[in-house]
């Protein structure tokens, strides 16, 4: 007896809430619903169990365990393998935009002067309801080229270039559900419902294109990650008829424990990854988040932790040497630098440290960067232009020998005050901009994400919960927090507005904030709690 689910009927299992949104129908026909339900159906399981671990390696971490190379997996690390060929439109990926899925950035980011576009479901879009459906009905149109947007302030239309930028989608990561649409009562993975949908909707349009669906894979905090994904990869690719290693991904080595894993990453992948990432921001927020009930690793201020600390050049050293090898390409990470329109001296600074962050990239190895504005694109191809080659994978690193104290070295340095008070600031308003449905926010002539946002967050409660003192003696104790929590509210409250600050989600955001400071355990990201608070 046959008893398995026809599309319609998997389609039918799923249960959509929610506020209305245009095109919904549109966007979660049929198709993409019966996909959505059969990956869940197949995989919500061992997504929960890798959670589950996740947690039971915390403990470990807790208890003075460290992170290692795995013993297990040496052979791997050791054998004489490549990755599959990489698509031709993946092969020069010298200068990558990212940001969020609204309509406007869309267009812009597809054409900009660059390689390709990241267009994020993740840390820089707010998850709320309407901005996760407008988003794939956004890309939808920018798959078929028939995109466009009238600002209603200028009444200036935008619509695509001839030429247009690779399109790249970075769905959410595994921790987060889609608390919209269940299956057999429970919400689906986040994660699960950016792919299925965009996959579903858009794999035909994209092979007519000339193209692929490619994606970057955020947060994955171990090799078993990456064999979920690949295993969602062939079945997707199954389910809708598509050759197998269509599909290619980006894994972003943004925690602390893949760094230890990056060759079995690659190997579990290995017919459908194209390279990995040092998101470097989420990579330092994960330091923290591991090691947090640790006095032997609090960190100093975020404006000290550049890429020259010996943890950060580490990792990225090891990165490019185990992708090289493996015919993979390195990508590069985000200079939070923004262009400064009103102020041409401050504007020459920023430029030039965005400049000689790329030029450092390149001179690595680095096959390509990241860049948040499309002012940014000519000064990062002034550092990648000079390989004179789409890529750098000729540069092998075979010099290179990383152990793992290297990865896990302290950096030393001093805690201040401004320190504090500039995460509390970020902090807070970043956290309002989200809740009012803005997930990439300019701030003080830097690109916020949630990924900065969690670093502010995090420092802030490991200096809690190990009394540390700032250079000038003073104790950031949890009192102490709440009073320059207050004067910072003050500081915002004036700098917008009294108007603005009222309807604003500030004071939900300090709120939230303040409690997870303060709280005794840790929240593994600070979007879960403000999820719930979305709608």
């Amino acid at each position: 007896m046959n008893t398995a689910l026809s599309s319609s009927e998997r389609a039918a299992s799923c249960v959509v809430s929610g506020p209305p949104v245009e095109r919904l129908g549109q966007v979660l026909n049929s198709a993409a619903l019966a996909l959505l339900a059969s990956l869940h159906r197949r995989f919500e399981g061992r997504r929960l169990g890798l959670l589950a671990d996740r947690a039971r390696c915390q403990a470990q971490l807790d208890a003075g365990a460290v992170p290692d190379f795995l013993a297990a997996t040496a052979a791997i690390r050791a054998g004489d393998w490549r990755i599959a060929p990489t698509p031709a439109d993946l092969q020069d990926r010298r200068v990558e935009i990212t940001g969020p899925v609204d309509r406007k950035m869309i267009i812009n980011a597809l054409n900009a002067p660059v390689n390709a576009f990241m267009a994020d479901f993740e840390d820089s879009t707010s998850p709320t309801w309407n901005n996760i459906v407008s988003g794939q009905a956004n890309l939808f149109d920018a798959v078929r080229r028939n995109i466009s947007y009238v600002d209603p302030a200028s009444g200036k239309t935008y619509r695509l270039n001839e030429r247009t930028a690779t399109l790249i989608v970075r769905p959410r990561g595994w921790h987060l559900t889609e608390k919209h649409v269940q299956v057999d009562g429970a919400p689906v993975s986040g994660a699960l419902f950016d792919f299925a949908v965009f996959l579903a909707n858009n794999h035909e349009a994209l092979a007519k294109a000339g193209t692929g669906p490619y994606f970057y894979l955020p947060k994955l905090e171990n090799h078993l990650e990456a064999r979920l994904w690949n295993d969602v990869f062939i079945a997707a690719q199954q389910e809708l008829g598509m050759q197998q290693g269509t599909i290619k991904a980006t894994v972003l080595i943004e925690t602390i424990l893949a760094a230890f894993e990056m060759d079995e990453i690659l190997y579990e992948m290995r017919a459908h990854i194209a390279g990995l990432n040092c998101g470097r921001w989420d990579y330092i927020f994960s330091f923290i988040k591991k090691f947090r009930n640790r006095a032997d690793f609090v960190l100093p201020d975020r404006s000290t932790l550049t890429m020259d600390r010996p943890f950060l050049k580490s990792y990225v050293d090891l990165l490019i040497k185990t992708c090289h090898r493996r015919g993979a390409h390195a990508m590069g990470g985000m200079a939070a630098q923004i262009p400064i329109r009103d102020d041409a001296q401050a504007n020459e600074l920023a430029m030039n440290k965005v400049l000689a962050d790329k030029q450092r990239e390149a001179e690595a190895g680095h096959d390509g960067t990241w860049i948040a504005h499309p002012g940014l694109a000519a000064t990062a191809y002034l550092a990648f232009d000079s390989s004179r080659a789409p890529n750098q994978l000729q540069v092998m690193r075979e010099s290179v020998e990383t152990r793992a104290a290297d990865l896990l070295q302290v950096p030393p340095g001093p805690v201040t005050e401004a320190g504090v008070r500039h995460n509390l600031r970020v902090g807070v308003q970043y956290l309002a901009a989200w809740l009012d449905g803005s997930g990439c926010v300019p701030l003080y002539n830097l690109m916020e994400d949630a990924a900065t946002a969690e670093i502010c967050r995090a420092q802030l409660w490991q200096w809690v919960r190990h009394g540390v003192r700032t250079a000038d003696g003073a104790l950031i104790s949890r009192d102490a927090v709440d009073v320059l929590l207050a004067e910072e509210l003050d500081c915002i409250r004036r700098a917008v507005g009294a108007e603005r600050y009222a309807r604003g989600a500030f004071s939900t955001a300090a709120r939230l904030f303040g409690n997870m400071i303060a709280q005794e355990e840790f929240d593994e990201f600070l979007t879960l709690p403000a999820y719930e608070l979305l709608s």
